[in-house]
């Protein structure tokens, strides 16, 4: 298991969850949610929170369907992902984060919050699912998780 600090991300139409891990890869935990922004700030935001806790490497959910299939929301986090690449010094992986934010939902109602006032933190709690997975999927195979994204080139 490599160590480091990992920021886990959950792309959302108007917010962005966010977690990390511990410095060890052992345990994800929520951050914070960061509203999606046309003007750059969102990746601004993130790039902070990445330099605060010092990670080593940013995992964003990747929403496929059912099937397997790409949907908007899935180019959606593919165009995000490629953003946090180039406007961060790290790897950037896209895994795959199906039913993630249903998970999210169903652990928040467990502990006695609604859905009315849990808005605020379940895109937290599915970017920590979202991480958690990818820990625990790189300790039982030895490899990273998902797909790294390429940086594009400067224009």
């Amino acid at each position: 298991m490599r160590s480091g600090v990992r920021i886990g991300v959950d792309v959302g139409r108007a917010r962005i969850g966010v977690s990390r891990s511990d410095p060890d890869g052992m345990l994800a935990l929520p951050v914070e949610t960061v509203a999606r922004v046309d003007d750059g700030g969102d990746v601004a935001r993130i790039q902070a929170l990445v330099t605060e806790f010092g990670a080593a490497e940013i995992i964003v959910g990747l929403p496929l369907s059912l099937s397997g299939a790409h949907t908007a929301s899935t180019d959606d986090a593919i165009e995000f992902a490629s953003r946090l690449s180039n406007a961060c010094a790290l790897p950037v992986r896209l895994v795959d984060e199906r039913l993630s934010t249903v998970s999210a939902q169903s652990a928040l109602h467990a502990s006695g919050r609604t859905t009315r006032n849990s808005r605020s933190v379940v895109d937290q709690a599915a970017a920590t699912v979202i991480l958690q997975h990818a820990l625990d999927t790189e300790r039982s195979s030895g490899r990273p998780p998902g797909e790294l994204v390429s940086t594009s080139p400067a224009n």
